[in-house]
């Protein structure tokens, strides 16, 4: 029998992208799936239901009938706890889950003997960089930052030399040189700023002088972790960290923070007393909002003003641009389900160091919170 893989629409709020597009329809349909769609769920996307129907795609009206039809349910936030009960035992879900902040869906999963799949565990070995959701979304998020830094600062980024005399390009401070902070860097150097960068982790100073800023050396030992992320600093390392860090953040016209530790609450990095200290017309983007911010006084999903320096708490920044960040997104998920799939079944080899490690629950137990 040919496994049945379902695409709901997306319910939270402001989520705009959708985990499946035409092209990774026609992908699973040749790797032997039957794939659903709930109508509407690519709209928000620009992705319309003739589109998915022309990749052979069904189309699904009631949203309740096509989760119990499904053998397999891909998305991008994890499914609501009512529409897990509508879930029969056994079935698969692949989704940013994100089981340390929704343990509520992590035990209903569980409860209800589903095996739930969390893109944000992927590991981070080089077989699977075409599964890796994380920095396929922080991508689009890192391209983001700048242009709403650019949008919401008073002044033009670039160099300009004119009759009526030179405007000085602005400086961009960027915290963070993970996916996000490097293609932070490269927009703001297109923008023509001059951009400066600091990440706890040594091995970041040669990417960042490679898209032509300038690296920020603390003096600080590295603080590099498993997976090449940044590892969970001390709290005595990161109070050093801020008293190197604040001239170069008063110093700046535009800081964007990018830095995040998976699992954990996002390092505190910009101290009231610096955005205090820096000059009215500065812009901070927070990417760290929703983990509790790298900056202390932004609030997540808003912006603030705080003497005359304009704070803005990211929310979601990848759905600011779906059509990308779903086409992304729907590869990712797409990849990591083709390695469950043999002959047309579902048969996933939890031997693999891949399926193992990002998996969340299964046979009705946790496997990772």
């Amino acid at each position: 029998m040919r496994v049945r893989v379902v695409v709901p629409q997306e319910l939270a709020e402001g989520e705009r992208r959708v985990a499946a597009v035409p092209e990774t329809v026609a992908k699973l349909a040749a790797a032997g799936c039957t794939v659903a769609v709930q109508a509407g769920a690519g709209l928000a996307a620009y992705v319309a239901d003739g589109e998915y129907v022309d990749r052979g795609a069904d189309i699904v009206s009631r949203r309740d009938e096509l989760l119990r039809s499904a053998d397999v349910v891909l998305s991008v936030q994890p499914l609501p706890i009512d529409d897990v009960a509508l879930l029969h035992q056994d079935t698969t879900t692949l989704s940013f889950l994100q089981p340390w902040a929704h343990g509520d869906a992590v035990r209903a999963l569980a409860a209800r003997s589903v095996t739930a799949l969390s893109l944000d565990l992927v590991p981070r070995i080089s077989r699977a960089q075409s599964m890796d959701a994380l920095s396929s979304q922080a991508l689009v998020a890192g391209y983001y930052c700048v242009l709403q830094a650019a949008a919401l600062a008073p002044r033009m980024f670039p160099l300009a030399m004119t009759a009526a005399g030179t405007v000085a390009p602005a400086k961009v401070l960027v915290l963070g040189a993970g996916v996000a902070g490097l293609q932070a860097i490269a927009t703001a150097r297109r923008l023509g700023a001059v951009v400066e960068a600091y990440d706890v982790r040594a091995a970041a100073a040669d990417e960042v002088r490679s898209l032509g800023a300038r690296f920020l050396d603390l003096g600080l030992e590295t603080q590099e972790g498993a997976g090449g992320y940044a590892r969970v600093q001390s709290e005595e390392f990161l109070a050093r960290q801020r008293e190197a860090l604040g001239r170069a953040v008063v110093a700046s016209d535009v800081v964007l923070t990018t830095a995040a530790v998976p699992g954990r609450p996002a390092p505190r990095l910009v101290t009231a007393e610096m955005v205090h200290a820096m000059r009215s017309g500065s812009v901070i983007i927070d990417l760290g909002a929703e983990g509790g911010g790298n900056c202390e006084l932004s609030r997540f999903g808003e912006t603030v003003d705080v003497g005359g320096v304009a704070i803005l708490g990211v929310r979601n920044a990848p759905s600011a641009y779906p059509m990308h960040a779903s086409a992304l997104y729907a590869r990712n998920l797409t990849n990591l389900l083709q390695l469950m799939i043999r002959d047309g079944g579902l048969a996933p080899d939890w031997d693999d160091e891949i399926l193992a490690g990002c998996c969340v629950t299964r046979d009705g137990n946790v496997m990772a919170q």
